[in-house]
């Protein structure tokens, strides 16, 4: 089994979380084992590794600041690499900073969704294009691109009608 950090060595330092019913495994090699402080029980965390092998630290540096505290529930970004989660929904507005690059690499986006039920999925893409077609059409209005601007108008009349059909 290969080291999950530098996929190169052999792992020899296996770790294991387990919380709730839920199990996490992180395989290391001999070097990645002490670079993460894994033989220090002082610097190690594995909330820390599992959260994209350091990220903690990465959201630490893109902040600029460690003392960092969100003013809602108190959470820090110690307390955030000693959890691996934040402590409430403020705190996504406290460290966005940090947080976007993090999310960028875990996730698709950074902006939240949720699940959709299937029949307002066709619905909302319609009005995510609506609110796109309006910004182009504001935007070739500013730049008095009128010829842009009659045919965004022409897409968003369309659009609409499309809307309506779907909400009927």
């Amino acid at each position: 089994m290969l080291c999950c950090v530098c996929k190169q060595k052999e792992a020899t330092v296996h770790l294991t979380q387990i919380a709730g019913e839920k199990m996490q495994k992180v395989d290391l090699c001999e070097d990645c084992a002490k670079e993460k402080g894994v033989n220090d029980p002082t610097g190690f965390s594995l909330a820390d590794l599992l959260l994209g092998l350091g990220a903690s630290q990465e959201m630490e540096e893109a902040a600029g600041s460690s003392d960092l505290k969100c003013p809602q529930c108190g959470f820090t970004q110690a307390d955030f690499k000693k959890a691996g989660r934040l402590g409430c929904a403020h705190c996504y507005d406290t460290f966005s900073e940090g947080l976007e690059s993090l999310l960028k690499t875990m996730h698709k986006g950074t902006r939240h969704k949720g699940k959709v039920p299937l029949a307002l999925r066709g619905t909302q893409d319609l009005k995510d294009k609506l609110g796109a077609l309006q910004k182009k059409l504001e935007k070739a209005v500013a730049d008095e691109n009128f010829e842009q601007a009659a045919q965004m108008r022409d897409e968003i009349k369309a659009l609409k009608t499309k809307l309506t059909e779907a909400v009927a």
